[in-house]
């Protein structure tokens, strides 16, 4: 039986940190919104047939993408939180068999080689599986998330990992876990840590740290830098 591989990408956010005039998927960079270049590295892979956008059900701007006539585009109406659109973009999906790949709308920069690597692992696992760096900087604890904070303490960097996206797993096992995290009312921060409530131990698969996320206004130019060079590579 072929495998089906299906990304869903949560785009219903306003991005209030970004501090701009629309939400930060619709920023443009490189000619094109940051969500179309998302989309388009997501589709550029064979194995990923179709694609499930979750926007807000006011959003103006999606509409007027050609993204919105794509026919291996579904969309969706989001909810507040991610986990919301995650969920509403899974009950789209009618193959509980099928794999899911979450991704950031704002990760347009994702590699192939990344994913690839990502999907070899996740289907010969129990679990899933996310693309994931290793923590390269001393990392520090504060007493607060304000500007400016004392120090509690050093953390041990070893086997410490930054989590990325996409983040794979089944639709069926992934819906199941969402389910019983929301029910549980379990702080989720990413798709892995709800399998983890679940019990289960999902796979860190080593990706690139170019596969940046853009959240704050200087992450823009970076993410247009890495643009160009990953465009330039493929021609």
């Amino acid at each position: 039986m072929t495998e089906e591989f299906i990304a869903v990408v949560p785009a219903a956010g306003v991005g209030s940190r970004m501090a701009a005039d629309r939400p930060k998927q619709y920023l443009h960079i490189a000619g094109k919104t940051i969500l179309e270049h998302t989309v388009d590295r997501l589709l550029s892979l064979p194995e990923i047939t179709r694609v499930i956008i979750a926007v807000s059900a006011d959003d103006p701007y999606f509409p007027q993408l050609p993204l919105a006539t794509d026919s291996r585009i579904t969309v969706v109406n989001g909810g507040a939180e991610r986990a919301d659109s995650v969920f509403a973009g899974l009950a789209a999906i009618d193959n509980n068999n099928a794999w899911v790949l979450v991704h950031d709308a704002a990760r347009p920069c994702v590699r192939l080689t990344d994913l690839h690597a990502l999907i070899t692992a996740a289907v010969n696992s129990d679990c899933g599986a996310i693309l994931a760096a290793p923590v390269r900087d001393t990392m520090k604890r504060g007493h607060s998330q304000s500007m400016q904070s004392q120090i509690s303490h050093t953390v041990d960097r070893e086997n410490l990992w930054h989590a990325l996206t996409p983040q794979m797993f089944r639709v069926e096992q992934l819906r199941q876990s969402l389910t019983t995290a929301l029910e549980q009312g379990a702080t989720i921060t990413d798709e892995a840590s709800v399998l983890e409530f679940c019990g289960y131990t999902p796979l860190l698969v080593a990706g690139r740290s170019d596969n940046l996320k853009v959240t704050q206004p200087e992450d823009l130019a970076l993410a247009e830098f890495y643009l160009q060079l990953l465009l330039k590579e493929q021609h």
